[in-house]
């Protein structure tokens, strides 16, 4: 043979053997080191980041303290535990259903059922675009007040029935009501059936709608070291029972079919306990399940509301500074409402 071509021969099999040499060594890749475990800290915080497909929730924060200081509570935590942005929506508490509806809202954490039973068949039972989400915990009664100092001259005023008398009436009257007693009642937003308990029951009496909680606040603190007479809608719980000796005037017992003449303007009697529920928009569940746990879970007593308004009312402090006092005194209770 031609030893040019023996050479070029040669040096071809040479060149064919690297190949295959380096081919066989880029097979085998070399172990990934092992990762390191996220220490806990790190990892809750991965937890509680703030995720790109998370929806808004937005709550219901309606014109009285109690919800003030309950949405406070639920948006810390929906922001600093589960990572959603939030919204409070300024919002009365009949607007808010067909909000929830449509899903404009996300949750209301305060409805007082006694106003609300045809809500509650139109939205929820019917139309199943609004869920209840458990009960609060807080219980409450709305009511007819006077200051008690009132009853050292006038025990007959504990009662109704005192109030008919066309000479006590007369102790309450003002110059807007001429020569009616005035009741002085709360934002006209609000469930209230004052005009229909006094015109049934035949009392010389006028509602004023103060047009706010703070409003009546006010009033009674305008009448309260002179010790005059007033008569207000009112509630509880609320701190105002700290700093005020207020007593609830007895009216004809509550009933259920008392509250079934509501919409004919039947209504005679006293206002009922209401057990304060939760309610939300029924996608929830789907489009934010860990908020709809959450939501559903949360759940505290009346005095720790109380506790809470009367950081606010009393003490001066914002609905987010009493929230998360009670927040910081409260770690085992709040932590159980955590998916």
């Amino acid at each position: 043979m031609n030893k040019k071509y023996l050479k070029g021969l040669f040096l071809t099999m040479l060149l064919v053997v690297a190949v295959l040499v380096l081919a066989a060594c880029g097979g085998a890749q070399p172990a990934e080191p092992a990762k390191e475990e996220a220490a806990p800290a790190e990892a809750e915080a991965e937890q509680a980041a703030p995720s790109g497909d998370k929806i808004t929730i937005k709550l219901a924060e309606n014109p009285w303290t109690g919800s003030m200081v309950n949405v406070a509570v639920a948006k810390i935590l929906l922001q600093e535990q589960l990572g959603y942005t939030v919204e409070n929506v300024t919002i009365d508490e009949n607007a808010q259903w067909p909000a929830l509806a449509t899903g404009d809202l996300s949750a209301s954490l305060e409805v007082w059922p006694s106003g609300h039973a045809e809500n509650v068949k139109q939205y929820i039972d019917d139309q199943k675009v609004v869920e209840k989400a458990g009960d609060l915990g807080v219980v409450g009664k709305i009511g007819w007040y006077i200051p008690t100092y009132m009853l050292d001259e006038h025990p007959e005023l504990a009662t109704w029935e005192g109030f008919k008398d066309p000479a006590n009436a007369a102790l309450f009257k003002t110059a807007e009501t001429g020569d009616k007693g005035q009741f002085l009642g709360g934002d006209p937003s609000w469930v209230q059936y004052d005009e229909q308990i006094i015109k049934n029951l035949d009392l010389n009496f006028q509602v004023v709608y103060a047009g706010s909680e703070q409003s009546i606040l006010a009033a009674v603190d305008s009448v309260y070291s002179r010790k005059e007479p007033i008569l207000i809608y009112f509630y509880k719980p609320h701190s105002a029972f700290a700093k005020y000796d207020l007593t609830n005037v007895t009216l004809p017992e509550n009933s259920a079919d008392c509250y079934a003449k509501a919409e004919a303007g039947g209504v005679d009697c006293d206002y009922p306990t209401d057990v304060l529920f939760k309610i939300v928009w029924a996608d929830l569940k789907t489009k934010a399940p860990d908020a709809y746990q959450f939501l559903s879970k949360m759940n505290y007593s009346t005095d720790d509301q109380v506790t809470m308004i009367a950081d606010v009312d009393t003490n001066g402090k914002s609905a987010e500074e009493a929230a998360r006092d009670w927040l910081g005194k409260n770690e085992d209770k709040w932590k159980a409402w955590l998916p």
